[in-house]
Parts: structure tokens; sequence; C-alpha cells
């Protein structure tokens, strides 16, 4: 008897399989299903099963270990900075026994247990997003509530500057070390793939194709898709390559333990039967097995999502951008300020730059260009010229030489730049005289492309970018920069516009910096 297959793959004999899986159509016999479980009865007594997925316990392990070493190194600094750390505690300088005690055993503990309290610890913040660090930051205002409250309470006269020299500083301490052990764990998630949650994603073909995107998008988040498990049947899947296997027709929770997965993804309208997700839900109790729901609800920001539960029925509630107010006030402030300094800055490496280009060519050392700005009006943009001065006549002739598609023209070796300019354009210095542009309000820091106005109409969803004023710099920029396809790179400038932050902004600036001086994307 041939071999009975329960997926959509086509039996193989050897070991290897292509990447990418061809369904064919097959009658299929499908092993018998557990019987439906309502869930693990509840006692006191009972342990809990351990969770499939564990590359938290020794992250955690490691985090408990570095904040404890971060309060003991700033209580360390603190004592040799300060002559009179010692005051408050009597008889220290005979036998200072209980205030080493204190400053390197009590306190460390207490700033771990406090963090446990806040949650720093909690497997669902660690790894992604600012939830972790927003504990470290309550956690750390607890501790000096805690120290100020005991001191006050035995009447102790300790010496303010190094009580908080050691907060201040087991704090920036803690804050640091999370940030490198986090930058640990995202490269050894994108480089080997390891401590990272293996899932399998259940509805549709078209829904679960799109969260696999998603998930895959970003290798730090620690979400690997192993497998497929459709809602709709075989014959949605029929003909249609897949990354990764698809299955149909199973028990979900016996699947997922054949292909040693950790976490279900409900996806889009899988759920949409009252009560299904409840019940699935149930079968999973004490399984180890995480279940994350994926709803029709892509680029949005984890701020602007609120989960509002009415008698048992979870709404998720998406708020407006901000377009507006305060934020925006300061955005605009800063963008005048960082471009006016940074213009009187730069001015030698202009002058310089200025130089280089009028030798390397004749012609002018600016090239201005109309853009497409805020609200569709039309400006012009101050760029260093990088071009011979010939370049638009001999763009005809290197159209069908584009390497990117959508409104943009981009070649990796353009014959038009001149040796100069390769440089200016792989260093983005070519970029800085659009501080012109920000002083004068044309453009800000931080914002989407600018695009040429001859580019055509701006239709449909690409004409969202034009809510806000283009930026030097963006999400496009350090996402990838001319390596990007069109429909990601408006995809990236949409998700900005819907998600923007004064926080945001700092964050894309700081990350513009490594990109600028790794080169990547720029030609």
């Amino acid at each position: 008897m041939g071999e009975v297959t329960t997926s959509l793959e086509r039996p193989v004999t050897n070991t290897s399989r292509s990447s990418r899986l061809r369904h064919v159509d097959s009658f299929e016999i499908q092993p018998p299903a557990p019987p439906p479980t309502n869930g693990v009865p509840r006692s006191a007594w009972a342990r809990a099963r351990r969770r499939a997925s564990r590359w938290h316990r020794p992250y955690t392990a490691i985090l408990l270990l570095l904040d404890f070493v971060a309060a003991v190194l700033a209580s360390y600094i603190s004592i040799s900075l300060f002559e009179k750390a010692t005051s408050g505690f009597s008889d220290a300088d005979k036998d200072a026994t209980w205030f080493h005690t204190v400053t390197y055993l009590l306190l460390p503990l207490g700033w771990v247990v406090v963090l446990w309290a806040t949650g720093a610890y909690d497997r669902r913040y660690l790894g992604l997003g600012t939830d972790e660090f927003k504990r470290v930051l309550r956690a750390g205002v607890t501790v000096a509530a805690s120290v100020s409250f005991l001191a006050f309470a035995t009447k102790t006269d300790l010496s303010r500057l190094s009580v908080a020299t050691a907060l201040i500083g087991a704090l920036a301490l803690i804050l640091l070390f999370r940030f490198l052990a986090r930058y640990a764990l995202h490269v050894l998630r994108r480089r080997v793939g390891h401590a990272a949650h293996r899932m399998v994603l259940v509805g549709t073909l078209p829904e679960a194709l799109e969260v696999f995107t998603a998930v895959t998008r970003s290798p730090a988040a620690g979400l690997i898709p192993v497998a497929i498990h459709l809602t709709d049947g075989y014959a949605a899947a029929r003909g249609i390559d897949t990354p990764v296997p698809v299955y149909a027709g199973r028990n979900v929770l016996a699947l997922v333990r054949e292909v040693g997965a950790d976490t279900i993804a409900v996806c889009g309208s899988a759920s949409s039967e009252p009560g299904e997700l409840r019940r699935l839900a149930w079968q999973l109790e004490g399984s180890g097995i995480d279940l994350i729901v994926a709803p029709q609800l892509t680029d949005i920001a984890g701020p602007r999502v609120h989960i509002r539960p009415i008698e048992g029925l979870p709404l998720l509630h998406v708020e407006e951008p901000t377009l507006s107010g305060l934020g925006w006030l300061a955005k605009n402030l800063l963008d005048r300020v960082a471009a006016g300094l940074g213009l009187v800055a730069l001015a030698p490496l202009f002058v310089a730059v200025a130089i280089a280009v009028r030798f390397s060519d004749r012609g002018p050392v600016f090239f201005r260009q109309p853009r497409v700005g805020h609200e569709g009006k039309v400006f012009q943009v101050w760029k260093f010229r990088t071009m011979y001065v010939d370049a638009e006549e001999r763009l005809a002739s290197l159209v069908d030489q584009n390497e990117t598609d959508g409104m943009l023209f981009k070649i990796r070796n353009d014959p038009r730049v001149f040796p100069i300019g390769r440089f200016l354009r792989a260093s983005s210095i070519d970029e800085l005289p659009q501080l012109i542009n920000v002083l004068r309000g044309e453009m800000s820091l931080v914002g989407p492309r600018p695009l040429p106005a001859d580019d055509g109409d701006f239709l449909g969803d690409v004409r969202r970018r034009l809510l806000v004023r283009p930026g030097m710099t963006g999400l496009w920029q350090v996402s990838g920069r001319s390596d990007l396809s069109w429909d990601e790179a408006v995809r990236l400038d949409l998700y900005y516009v819907d998600n923007w932050s004064l926080t945001y902004d700092l964050s894309i600036l700081w990350r513009t910096i490594g990109v600028v001086l790794a080169r990547k994307g720029a030609y």
C-alpha cells in the first residue's frame, strides 16, 4: 500500500524538499482526531504543563543576572565617587558589613523584586516593543519612592547625592544592559532562527499568506510560520505555490505537535463562527501552546489600538492618527531649529563639496527639481548635483535599464553620475542642502519620500502621503532605501503617516545614522 499523506504535499521518497511547495489534488485519509476537550479542571494543587516555547526561560535568567549586576555596579560607582556615601549608617567607618550588605545585596535584590512586580520579566514584553522599557522606568520610580519612604520612616539621614547617583545609575545601566541583551537576541533570531516562536497559521489562504508576509518581514520579532491550516478546504489552495506546507481538515492541536510548533495564529475571519475561538482556547488549555489572534488590521501601531471588553466581547478600538496638536507644533519647532543650526555647522562642508562638484563637471553646484509636498503643493527641492549636466537628455536611452518599479527611476551603476557624485550619494551628503527646504517649511527632517512633480497624479492610497510634509529621511531610508520596491516604499510611507509620533521621529533619526554609515541601499 502506498504512502498516505495528511497534507497537500506530494509524497516524497527522500528527505530533501523544495523550499516552495506545489499543491496537488489528492484523496487523503485523515487520522482519527482526539476527542474534544472543554479545558483543564481547576485545582489548587495541579501543576500546569510547561509551555512549548521555552526560549524566554534562559533569557529571563540572563536579565535577572544583568539587572542585579547593574544595581551592584551603580552602588559601587556611587560609593567610589562620594566620601559621605556611608552617611546614615552608624559605625560604618569601623565596621562596614551592614552598609555593604544594604548597598551590594539588599538594594540590588530590591531592584529585582520590583522589576518582577512591574512585569519587566513578563515574556509577553521581552524582545520586542517598548513595554519592557516602560516597565523598567516604572520600577525605577517605585524603587526611588520606596528608598525615600524607608529613609523617612527610620529617620535615616542618607547622603542624597550618593543615593540619587546609585538609583539613577542603576536605572541607566539596567536599560543599557537590557538594550544590549535585546540586540543579541535579535542577532540570534536573524542569523540562526533560534529563540523564536514556531507558528501554525489558521485561516483562509489569502489571510494566512498576508500574516505570513507581515511576520516574516521582521525576523527580529521571532515569529516563524512553519505550516498553514486552511479553514476553507483544499480547493482554495489548488495549484498555488506556498512558502510552507499547507494542511486542511486536521485537528489543529495534533498538527501543531506534528510540525513541532508552539504557537497557533488565528488569521482574519477564521474565528468568525460564534464560540469557535473560545473552544479552541479551551482545547489548548494545559497544552503549553500559545494562541494568537491576527485580525484583518495591518500597519496599525500598538499605541493606536486598545481592547475594550464589553459583556465578554473584546472590542478592538482603533484611534485616529495624530495629525495636529502640540506634538506637531514640537515637530515643526524641532525641524526649524535643527535645520538652522545644521546649515550653520555644515557651512564649511558645503563649501568643500561645492568646490569638488565644480571640479568634477562644469555646471551648477546645486540641483533643483520640482517635488510634490504637503497637500499637493509643488516646491523646488535642493540637492548637491551628482550627475553630468546632460543627464536629462541621456535619460531616454536608459529607461529600459530601470531597476525599480512604480514612480521611481534608479540604476545601481548609473553612467550619468560622475565619480564624486557617487561618493556624495553613497554617504547621503548630496541630500544635506534639503535643510534649506526644512528651514523654509517645505520639508521636515522625517517624513515620506518627496516624489518628482512630473511623475503623474497621486491617486488612491499614494495621495495619503501628502497629508504630511516630505522628509529628508524616513522609514523608507532606514528600511532599505533604493533597494525597496515601489509598493513597499508606499506601504512604509503610509505607515508613518498613520502612526506618527515625536518619539517615532527621534527613533528614525537615530536609525538613520547607522544606515548612512553602512551606506545600505544608497546609489
